[in-house]
């Protein structure tokens, strides 16, 4: 769950997130921030670090062809960011004025509304705003809620545990059913209970 703070002028929502092997500590110290949003315009800087193959593996950004592919589809539906940047706008054009801007890319996001080529979205914290579509990409992803996630090398409470998926973590799914999703963090693979997660789920 994301994690609102205020520090002066500054306002961003944060999540942290370790990928821990299970049965040992892990690897020390967060490997990535989950989700940063700042206010546009205040100055307010967001550092983030990642796992590199998950920076650069996932999509690099949406074309027209994506663009195109979210055209006429009935609202609600899920999307997820498209790029390392992107501004959240209270209205549906680029006259409007930014009030946040996300430093994630692949968060998940739940398109509500559709105008011409702006998308009102919601993201996993309830922020509802408009975003362009090309800053979007069809791409089902996931981010762990407010727990502790237990990834698993099958759909069950039985199967073997792999890692522990700290709040914050954001995957891309493969599919979901009976509870369980296929679920890809940094090229490893697993399932983990839908329960834990927000985004495309169905």
């Amino acid at each position: 769950m994301l994690r609102r703070e205020r520090k002066g002028k500054r306002q961003f929502a944060q999540g942290c997130f370790r990928l821990m092997p299970c049965g040992g500590r892990g690897r020390s110290g967060p490997y990535g921030v989950g989700i940063f949003r700042e206010i546009d315009g205040m100055n307010a800087r967001g550092l983030f670090t990642a796992f590199a193959a998950l920076a650069l593996g996932l999509g690099l950004g949406l074309g027209a062809a994506s663009a195109q592919a979210q055209t006429g589809r009935p609202t609600p539906y899920w999307a997820s960011l498209s790029k390392g940047e992107a501004k959240m706008r209270v209205g549906p054009s680029a006259d409007y004025p930014a009030s946040w801007i996300y430093r994630q890319r692949d968060l998940p996001v739940k398109v509500v509304e559709v105008y011409t080529n702006w998308r009102k979205i919601e993201d996993p914290d309830g922020t509802q705003g408009w975003m362009h579509v090309r800053l979007l990409k069809d791409e089902a992803t996931a981010i762990v809620k407010d727990n502790i996630a237990q990834m698993r090398d099958g759909p069950s409470e039985s199967a073997r545990m792999l890692f522990r998926l700290a709040p914050g973590v954001v995957g891309r799914l493969s599919g979901c059913s009976d509870g369980w999703c296929a679920m890809e963090v940094n090229g490893r693979r697993g399932y983990v209970q839908a329960a834990s997660l927000w985004g495309a789920l169905d």
